[in-house]
């Protein structure tokens, strides 16, 4: 399974494979129709807490990371979000943050080729 990552504003590709939007809230100035969208995978977002605190903060980049990980192990959604996304070749994690490197998005599909490997 090949997966990526890519932001909500970048303009859709056939090579996208399976979208999965994978942040809580709905990106602005986007309608829903816009976005084509496979998956809305809000339950598997970092949480609200989580969100806030973070703030794209890059001085609390580690943390985040270590904190959405812990919220991902123990979240009964991400083991149905894996069965869910396995069924498709290409998956294309979808985030609304400027930051391109330090995102939910990121996190996510480190986590999720570590959980394929195994």
């Amino acid at each position: 399974m090949n997966i990526k990552t890519k932001k909500v504003y970048d303009n859709y590709s056939e090579e996208d494979g399976f979208r999965v939007l994978a942040d809580r809230l709905w990106p602005r100035g986007i309608k829903k129709e816009e976005l084509r969208i496979d998956l809305w995978a809000k339950e598997i977002a970092p949480s609200n807490e989580l969100r806030k605190w973070y703030s794209h903060d890059p001085s609390k980049w580690e943390e985040f990371k270590r904190k959405y990980r812990e919220e991902l192990e123990i979240n009964p959604k991400f083991n149905e979000f894996l069965n869910q996304i396995s069924k498709h070749p290409i998956v294309t994690l979808l985030y609304s943050s400027k930051e391109t490197r330090m995102n939910n998005a990121t996190v996510l599909k480190e986590l999720i080729e570590e959980k394929l490997r195994r």
